[in-house]
């Protein structure tokens, strides 16, 4: 009698236990789970920068007033260039470019004799509005429009020639470019644009004034690193 009196005791004890026990333990299982932390999404800001190694290849045409026949040509050359973006929008951007390089010019057509008449540097800074293309995922690419004010400055002529003076000058440019992006803030960069770009410029031939135009109208061609911040 005793050991059963003890084994309903026990049982009478677990019993409770358990019921005390159980609503804590429904309250654990039926409670939502804590989502894990998500990781943050990357907080760009407007602005962009890009380098770039640029050929610039002028197109060769040009005059010398008053001389039948006359023509010029330019030298292309490779620079490094910079490009600073600001972002209205996803989709609209304005860029600037800054770079500097030279140009050896040369008698052409009927004053192919001169050869190179002459040697000037050139700073063109160019601002474009841009249309950036959001619907291909990590492949943007752009199209863009604007104005670029060439200034030429350590100006020198050659041989018979003296007295160089290029005028600076506005032209349009027309762009169209992508980038590729690698992560959120770095990626890859092809660009090219095209300036139109007609200068004057006054020089001397053999101690006698002349003047004519340039018509560089270039190509800018592009590729470098793209960071936006």
């Amino acid at each position: 009698m005793g050991i059963r009196w003890t084994a309903w005791t026990f049982a009478l004890a677990a019993t409770t236990t358990f019921i005390a026990a159980a609503p804590a333990a429904m309250a654990a299982d039926l409670a939502p789970a804590t989502p894990a932390a998500e990781a943050p999404a990357a907080q760009l800001t407007p602005w962009q920068v890009r380098i770039r190694g640029l050929g610039v290849v002028p197109n060769d045409d040009g005059k010398v007033d008053g001389v039948s026949g006359s023509d010029l040509s330019y030298s292309n050359t490779v620079i490094p260039e910079l490009d600073i973006s600001y972002y209205f929008t996803d989709n609209i951007a304005a860029e600037l470019i800054l770079g500097t390089t030279y140009s050896n010019i040369y008698g052409d057509g009927s004053i192919d004799g001169l050869g190179r008449i002459g040697k000037t540097w050139i700073l063109p800074p160019t601002l474009t509005l841009q249309y950036h293309f959001t619907n291909f995922g990590d492949f943007k690419p752009y199209l863009g429009a604007g104005v670029n004010y060439t200034m030429f400055y350590n100006q020198d002529g050659h041989g018979s020639v003296t007295d160089l003076k290029v005028k600076d000058t506005f032209g349009v440019a027309l762009q169209a470019g992508f980038d590729y992006m690698l992560d959120d803030h770095w990626g890859v960069n092809f660009d090219v644009k095209k300036i139109f770009l007609n200068a004057d410029y006054d020089a001397k031939l053999g101690g006698t004034p002349i003047s004519g135009k340039a018509k560089l109208d270039p190509w800018l061609i592009g590729a470098g690193v793209t960071y936006r911040f």
